[in-house]
């Protein structure tokens, strides 16, 4: 196929340049009837690409195939057997995906490290999870993705599983051994799903970890927003294989889409598929030297290390990991990474990606240079002199084990999370089930979901975290002073 093509930037172009008068939404007609200080700040070519899908960029009954034809260029390039884009984030993605594998009381396998946008889809559709624990980090005191023999077990166990999903590339950069845990579902007839958010730019060098289609997934949800350079809630998912036909998974992604899709995402992610068609594997390069560069300039800083391939894989951690998120690890400076990425913006103006109780990252891509991490190094070093004040009243966060982590799936998240439910106090909430989700945030992996039972170790964690700069955005209570539990 021809990737110098970009058939939604072509249909823009055409439209604009056919002078189109447009009796349809959007109502502020091509910026014309925006608000005067939403034209200066966003510009007016925000409003430009802002058109209809069908009956705009293409005609009433989409006959142009502009989206199918970018959707066909997108799966080449990669190549999966077919690609469906969607403006409403991988959240939606994921979603249609374990719909498209299974339904209402139906079992599915699920790594407990998914993302929350897995667990509304288990609520929705009321799927049954069948949980696999995360392999857990003592030493850094997280997890990486759970291995082949935890999926195998749960398999045994659940012979009626419907299928699998797994999370693969973290956002810590480690990666799941996914061709031993794809193998382990094709030997059973069931597909693999895997949400492969951080992941858009595997494909395209060879020095980057498998992607999940090479690995023998069934089908690959990608943020084009988050590591290639889409704009956000562009998102892909890719399929493979007979074991879901693609009329299925079209089907489920249309429950959830909506109907009035933004042009101007299509645009994004069509224009990130030439790019790297044509460019990718040279600009990979140039981000990957960069952040070798990076890493060690890091790692010359007092008190800051740099989590690489010697703490990220091996046995019992991860098989692979990605180098461009620069995962720093402050606690050599006494303060947290949540201390320390407040620090920074408010500093420095340097928004860091993840923050945790010991980390950050900063997530590096083809669009940096040294004109980006120069400054960063520059807000690093400043950090580090300034260790006596980052560390001085931290409040003590207290993190769990792996295992007192994981807490007793008493029920379907469904049914917990629209049952008859009450606010508790949280130190009487021992012993309780959960009706809500409450997600540190980011990674946006629920550390509670409904129906669990909850535990002191895990309430403990919450509740010092919340003290020592946690985000927990999806709590009912913002101070948590209460939690949601089953009546």
């Amino acid at each position: 196929m021809d990737h110098t093509e970009a058939p939604v930037l072509d249909a823009l172009r055409q439209y604009h340049e056919q002078g189109e008068l447009a009796f349809t939404p959007p109502g502020h007609k091509q910026a014309r009837g925006a608000d005067p200080e939403a034209r200066r700040i966003l510009g007016d070519a925000a409003f430009h690409c802002d058109v209809l899908a069908s009956g705009g960029l293409d005609d009433r009954r989409t006959t142009g195939n502009v989206l199918l034809r970018a959707e066909k260029l997108m799966a080449d390039v990669v190549h999966a057997e077919h690609t469906f884009f969607t403006t409403c984030g991988s959240s939606l993605s994921v979603k249609a995906a374990m719909l498209a594998v299974a339904g209402p009381n139906e079992k599915l396998v699920v790594g407990r490290d998914a993302h929350k946008s897995v667990i509304s889809g288990l609520i929705l559709a009321g799927i049954e999870p069948v949980w696999v624990d995360p392999q857990w980090d003592v030493t850094q005191g997280f997890a990486h993705a759970p291995g082949p023999a935890a999926f195998e077990e749960a398999l045994e166990r659940h012979p009626d599983a419907r299928g699998a999903m797994v999370t693969s590339p973290t956002p810590y950069g480690s990666c799941a051994a996914l061709e031993d845990i794809a193998e382990l579902c094709h030997t059973r007839g069931i597909p693999l799903v895997v949400d492969e958010a951080w992941g858009a730019h595997l494909p395209f060098h060879a020095d980057l970890p498998s992607w999940a289609m090479d690995a023998g997934a069934d089908v690959c949800v990608t943020s084009i927003h988050k590591m290639g350079s889409g704009l956000e809630q562009g998102s892909v998912f890719h399929l493979q294989g007979s074991l879901i036909t693609a009329d299925t998974l079209r089907s489920r992604a249309d429950l959830f889409g909506t109907t009035s899709p933004s042009v101007l995402l299509y645009a994004g992610m069509d224009a990130w598929r030439r790019q790297m068609a044509l460019h990718g594997e040279a600009l990979l390069d140039g981000a990957l030297n960069l952040a070798a560069q990076v890493r060690a300039a890091v790692d010359e800083i007092p008190g800051l290390r740099v989590l690489g391939r010697d703490d990220l894989v091996g046995p019992g951690l991860s098989v692979d990991f990605d180098p461009l998120p620069v995962v720093i690890d402050v606690s050599g400076l006494g303060t947290s990474g949540y201390r320390a990425a407040d620090w920074l913006r408010g500093e420095h103006d340097i928004d860091m990606h993840l923050a945790d109780h010991r980390r950050i990252s900063a997530q590096l891509t083809h669009a940096d240079s040294t004109a980006t991490t120069d400054p960063l190094l520059d807000a690093l070093r400043d950090l580090a002199k300034h260790a006596e004040e980052l560390a001085a009243g931290l409040p003590e966060i207290d993190v769990p084990s792996g295992r007192d982590l994981r807490m007793e799936q008493t029920c379907r998240p469904r049914d917990a999370y629209f049952g008859s439910a009450e606010a508790v106090p949280l130190d009487r909430a021992v012993g309780r089930v959960s009706a809500e989700m409450i997600t540190p945030y980011p990674p946006g992996i629920p550390a509670v979901l409904p129906g669990e039972r909850l535990t002191e170790p895990v309430l403990r964690y919450l509740r010092t975290g919340l003290r020592g700069g946690m985000n927990l955005p999806d709590a009912s209570d913002a101070e948590l002073k209460t939690i949601r539990v089953r009546a």
